[in-house]
């Protein structure tokens, strides 16, 4: 109803819309969120682009489906038992590739298949209609309540606050585990933690993007930052600045248009991706 209001209303008022945008309450807090979450999405996608694990995240973000729709089935928190089910889908991968058995990406797909069965399996033997699973599903970045960011401040604060402290061992663990095993570091802690972090990262950015574009959003930034910076510190910043951009320009671009932030926050990212990739030196 929202976006069909405003739609209606003049083009050549364009601009007044733009500024009053800014005094809806819920249009800041999804501002804010999307530019808080923006940076810690920055530094997992480093992480996750170093290690080459960007279709981890994939089945991560997948896995969550099978968490949410347990939530539903059973009457639970749907996001806590995603966050569950995320951190049991990263630990159990991690497992299954460390002890070389299994290769990483056929444990993923594992995972990946595994939490969208479960999920479809749960959502439909919930009784009555489930209103929230199009957000997760879809994403809807308006919906951000004010206890959201709380939380994504809190994650993003103790996630740069690890990485400035364990900055030499993550880099060496995401870059060649065996130089770090030699230099005896704790690889398999690290790698453990590093993953359970990931996952954590994934359900609390499930709200903004949804299911579906979050793996787009984990890989963009740093693809892009990618074309320019070479080091693991300046790829950090660089991810964060064209993640922020990227967000908050799909956001205002959602709203003059009155489209979902989700989809045009990717496709702001692809957009910014292709001339980036064309000019790369």
């Amino acid at each position: 109803m929202f976006n069909s209001l405003l739609l209606k209303q003049p083009i050549r008022h364009w601009h007044i819309r733009m500024m009053e945008i800014f005094s809806y309450p819920f249009f800041l807090r999804a501002l804010a969120g999307v530019c808080i979450i923006s940076v810690a999405v920055a530094i997992i996608g480093v992480y996750i682009m170093s290690r080459r694990m960007v279709f981890l995240s994939g089945g991560i973000t997948h896995a969550c489906f099978g968490g949410l729709g347990l939530g539903y089935w059973c009457g639970v928190s749907p996001v806590f038992m995603a966050a569950l089910s995320a951190i049991a889908g990263s630990v159990g991968v991690e497992w299954l590739s460390s002890r070389g058995r299994v290769r990483s990406d056929s444990a993923i797909a594992v995972v990946w298949a595994t939490g969208m069965a479960l999920g479809i399996l749960f959502v439909f033997m919930t009784h009555g209609y489930v209103p929230e699973l199009n957000s997760f599903l879809f994403g809807n970045v308006l919906t951000v309540t004010g206890t959201d960011l709380m939380w994504f401040l809190s994650f993003t604060v103790l996630l740069a606050l690890v990485f400035a402290l364990f900055f030499r061992p993550i880099v060496a663990v995401a870059f060649d585990p065996d130089f770090a095993r030699v230099r005896r570091m704790p690889v398999r802690l690290i790698s453990y933690a590093m993953t359970v972090i990931v996952a954590v990262a994934i359900v609390l950015t499930i709200r903004l993007v949804g299911i579906m574009l979050l793996m787009s959003l984990l890989s963009l930034p740093q693809m892009i930052a990618e074309t320019r910076c070479r080091r693991f510190s300046s790829l950090i910043f660089a991810s964060a600045a064209v993640a922020v951009a990227g967000g908050v320009g799909g956001l205002l671009v959602s709203y003059y248009i009155g489209v979902p932030a989700s989809a045009t926050i990717v496709l702001l990212l692809v957009a910014m991706y292709i001339p980036a990739s064309l000019t790369a030196k």
